[in-house]
């Protein structure tokens, strides 16, 4: 079992800024990827950034990259989201997710992440 817990959400103005956390606990932080997902209302679950469990590669959504940055510290158990130049339409809950499986690169397909944490709120307002 894994467990894991986001914080950093918040509200925000158009341009500005937000680093996300998500604490894991239960295994070895290190044998897994993880990634970032969001949802905003009324939409479908979303992938954002996924990093394999090394560090090693990084992998973004589009409508993120240039403006997001995915990071782990495997010392800490902590997975972040730095979120730069923020705009209305990045307005979602957004939540941090475990792939278990490490034979392939992290994968950008929801329902293949094996645990979830509960989500933090980020609004941004123009």
């Amino acid at each position: 079992q894994v467990q894991l817990v986001e914080s950093g959400g918040g509200l925000v103005q158009a341009g500005g800024s937000l680093r996300l956390s998500c604490i894991a606990s239960g295994r070895t932080f290190s044998n897994y990827h993880m990634g970032w997902f969001r949802q905003a209302p009324g939409k479908e679950r979303e992938f954002v950034a996924a990093i394999r469990r090394s560090s090693s590669d990084t992998y973004y959504a589009d409508s993120v990259k240039g403006r997001f940055t995915i990071s782990r510290d495997n010392a800490k158990n902590t997975l972040y989201l730095q979120m730069n130049s923020l705009k209305p339409e990045d307005t979602a809950v957004y939540y941090c997710a475990a792939d278990m499986d490490i034979r392939t690169i992290p994968t950008r397909v929801p329902s293949r992440y094996d645990y979830w944490g509960q989500g933090t709120q980020v609004t941004v307002f123009s």
